[in-house]
């Protein structure tokens, strides 16, 4: 199988191209959330392109405070392995940051679906 090869930089630029895609009055309202890269997903769910680790801002309470951020964990091979062009990863990481920051806003998979995000 052939994987399309970015380095790391790149494949950062790409996360940092897909979020500046997030409408600004959506961003203002990202709070407490880190976004990392990792080059593979855990190994019970090889296929993982990413994932969101937190609370969504729907459930936060007045409990929520003095915690650690929330994680948007990207894997960049699993990814990259979807890909045959840099357009393709361009998209992919585009639809694959969307769809973990929908989760830190509380948008479930199944309205995701709905909104045509797969």
């Amino acid at each position: 199988m052939i994987v399309l090869e970015l380095t790391e930089a790149e494949f950062e630029d790409l996360i940092a191209q897909a979020l500046d895609e997030i409408p600004g009055e959506l961003a203002a309202m990202m709070e407490n959330v880190v976004v990392l890269v990792e080059d593979e997903a855990p190994e019970e769910t090889p296929e993982l392109l990413g994932i969101y680790e937190g609370t969504p801002l729907t459930e936060r309470g007045e409990w929520y405070t003095g915690v650690l951020p929330d994680a948007i964990r990207l894997f960049r091979l699993p990814i990259l392995r979807l890909c045959e062009t840099w357009e393709d990863a361009v998209e992919e990481v585009l639809v694959t940051v969307v769809h973990e920051v929908a989760h830190h806003f509380g948008i479930d998979d199944d309205r995701l679906h709905e909104l045509g995000w797969e």
